[in-house]
């Protein structure tokens, strides 16, 4: 394996030493033997340097300077010229690249080295399982042949997405804090970069109150809200009831005290004009930048969008945004709050920048199934039944992009998401006019394949194996009907007399709703399609194959936060696995081989039984949603998700399988200058 010697490399880093980078030192001394590139790699990343060896394309046995990637926004002080300067190594980089080799080089001896000096021992320790969790894969762009009005644009977007991790950083409230990581701990600055903030994600440390980046450990509270009105765990309920509700949940603002003490919501450009103004400022240089007449859908987006970060005017960007397609652009930019997940609430939108480049694939889904939008509306409503009502839908069939970088919200600490179907609010949303997304360049690098592999392979049976396929069309087919069928049914801005999904059900559990009805809405559009002749069966039944697989990822997560949020895609994978398990199209056979011949215990898929299980699941959580039934999807949670189910012992087996391997993290290299 490769990025698994990163991982091993961190778990031995508990006790070492962090001391000073050493005296500037000549590439070419005497090197300790059998040190790989990817050790290399792990040993910087472990000093929290952004400094990654691509590749030894010379075979020389050094890097050198066209061979060395920038990690984006982990050391965002030093660019790219601070390391490499007319061609050249920097002095600053020979200093720093001896440390990498000495750091690579001591691993054992720092597995048995004492505590450091000044570092509580627990923390340290639990820094280090929390990385460890996680292999890195960096995903590497190059514009540096490109034209002069590329490159320029890919400039100013970078500054802007600095920026916006500023912004969410404010949200999270967790601004400024790395200033407390001393001098030298590079893993809990690693941590902090890769988490947001100093609070562990990983599902094995998430809850330890000793894993912190930060020493003494700060309290998980939100910038969105008062302290001390998070001081109450309610507090989300307090706001749906409070008499101001549509203002104080409003998606776009801060929630504060005014000068009375009662709850006020201020809008985000208001909140921290000084940081919205100069995300604006990045925004309209990139659009100056941009000249050819076929890029003018975005150009005027860019225009839009610095605009809304000025004065606030979300849905006329959303406008700009919406016309721009696979067709009349060769770039993907998202930069605007959007997505709810990481607020405590689920209510207020988190600053994203999404920037990727157009990847043809995608016309050919959309021209296959773009004529049948109708039909997939009127299949999903029939099944939600009353109040919901048919409606037009002309909603776009998911682009297909790869993605140059993510950042605020959309950089994940670990795994990314793959498909995004947005705005979430306005005309837009409402009307079906958003963009959906498929981001087809994560998880293809050959370990995380293999990962994927070995996992798969150590829970399902041989039969249902022998069903698995990294063909393009059974990785994507299960995402792009998932971004479809979140524009299908009753879908964000449904209400149910006069009350939207937050108000019936509350944040969090209508987040989870609406992620549940899209997969499930995307396991039964498969063998629909399949019906009709559009997709060949076996492509839908190995994407089912693979959906079951995301399941089994998605539950080694666990089902709540550690403040006791629901998470929105763990629990709708429980309910996905307890449901499905009752009614045949799972089923759990504890004494038969694993795939891998080594486990006892594993999961088949019948393909037989799978589409009833998949309609009966379907058709109750699209009537749940249409009828606005709390008590129903209380019920889901509580039978799949709390439940004495006898499906939780197969997710403890599925969970202890699945965390055997470390997950991906991903990270980002753009360069844009020689």
């Amino acid at each position: 394996m490769t990025r698994h010697v990163i991982a091993a490399l961190l778990v031995a880093a508990a006790c070492a030493s962090r001391g000073p980078i050493p005296s500037p030192a000549p590439l070419q001394a005497s090197r300790p033997a059998g040190i790989t590139r990817e050790q290399l790699n792990g040993a910087a990343l472990e000093l929290a340097l952004p400094l990654h060896w691509r590749s030894d394309a010379n075979g020389n046995g050094e890097i050198d300077p066209a061979e060395l990637a920038e990690i984006w926004g982990l050391d965002p002080a030093r660019p790219l010229a601070h390391w490499v300067r007319d061609g050249a190594f920097t002095p600053a980089f020979r200093q720093a690249w001896a440390a990498v080799w000495a750091r690579a080089g001591a691993a054992p001896a720092r597995a048995s080295g004492a505590p450091v000096s000044g570092f509580d021992a627990a923390r340290q320790a639990a820094i280090t399982r929390e990385v460890a969790q996680s292999y890195f894969s960096v995903l590497e762009s190059d514009f540096r042949g490109e034209p002069a009005e590329d490159r320029e644009l890919v400039r100013h977007v970078l500054r802007a997405a600095a920026l916006v991790e500023r912004l969410h950083a404010r949200q999270l409230g967790t601004l400024g804090m790395d200033a407390q990581i001393q001098a030298g701990d590079g893993l809990s600055r690693l941590a902090f970069y890769v988490n947001q903030g100093p609070w562990c994600s990983a599902p094995a440390t998430e809850s330890d109150l000793d894993c912190t980046a930060v020493a003494p450990r700060y309290p998980r509270l939100s910038g969105m809200y008062p302290a001390d009105l998070q001081a109450d765990r309610g507090f989300c309920a307090a706001l749906a009831a409070d008499p101001r509700h549509e203002a104080l949940m409003d998606p776009f603002t801060l929630v504060v005290r005014d000068d009375s003490g009662a709850l006020a919501a201020v809008p985000y450009h208001r909140a921290w004009p000084e940081d919205m103004r100069a995300v604006a400022a990045e925004l309209r240089a990139a659009a100056k930048a941009v000249e050819s007449p076929s890029e003018a859908a975005l150009k005027a987006y860019l225009a839009a969008a610095a605009q809304a970060f000025e004065d606030g005017s979300w849905q006329a960007a959303d406008e700009a945004w919406a016309r721009m397609n696979a067709e009349n652009s060769r770039w993907y930019l998202r930069v605007a709050p959007d997505e709810v997940y990481w607020d405590p609430c689920s209510l207020k939108a988190g600053f994203q920048v999404s920037f990727a480049r157009i990847d043809g694939r995608s016309l050919a889904w959309q021209r296959r199934l773009d004529p049948l939008r109708g039909d997939m509306e009127f299949a999903l409503a029939a099944m939600a039944g009353p109040p919901y009502a048919v409606r037009s839908v002309s909603f776009h069939l998911p682009d297909f992009i790869d993605v140059v970088v993510n950042a605020g919200d959309a950089r994940a600490p670990r795994g990314a998401t793959v498909g995004q179907s947005l705005p979430n609010w306005g005309p837009v949303a409402n009307e079906g006019r958003g963009r959906t997304v498929a981001m087809v360049n994560f998880y293809q690098d050959p370990e995380s394949r293999a990962v994927l592999r070995q996992r798969a392979a150590s829970i399902f049976c041989p039969a249902t194996m022998a069903r698995w396929s990294e063909d393009p069309d059974s990785e994507v087919l299960d995402t792009v009907l998932h971004e479809a069928a979140h524009n299908l049914g009753p879908a964000h801005e449904y209400a149910v007399g006069g009350r939207k999904a937050e108000q019936i059900f509350g944040g969090p559990a209508a987040s989870m709703l609406e992620e549940l009805k899209a997969q499930t809405s995307a396991l039964w559009l498969g063998d629909w399609l399949a019906g009709k002749g559009v997709v060949e069966r076996g492509l839908a039944e190995r994407s089912h194959v693979r959906s079951v697989a995301w399941v089994c990822g998605q539950l080694s997560q666990g089902m709540y936060d550690a403040q006791g949020k629901l998470k929105p895609y763990p629990s709708l994978a429980a309910i996905q696995l307890g449901s499905f398990l009752r009614d045949g199209a799972l089923a759990w056979r504890p004494d038969a081989p694993a795939a891998n011949g080594t486990d006892r215990g594993c999961l088949d898929l019948d393909v037989g039984r799978w589409p009833e299980a998949v309609t009966k699941l379907e058709t109750q959580v699209l009537s749940v949603k249409a009828r606005g039934d709390a008590p129903a999807a209380a019920a889901l949670v509580a039978a799949f998700v709390d439940g004495p189910w006898p499906q939780r012992d197969v997710r403890s087996l599925v969970t202890e399988r699945w965390r055997r391997f470390p997950s991906a993290t991903f990270l980002y290299s753009v360069r844009v200058d020689d």
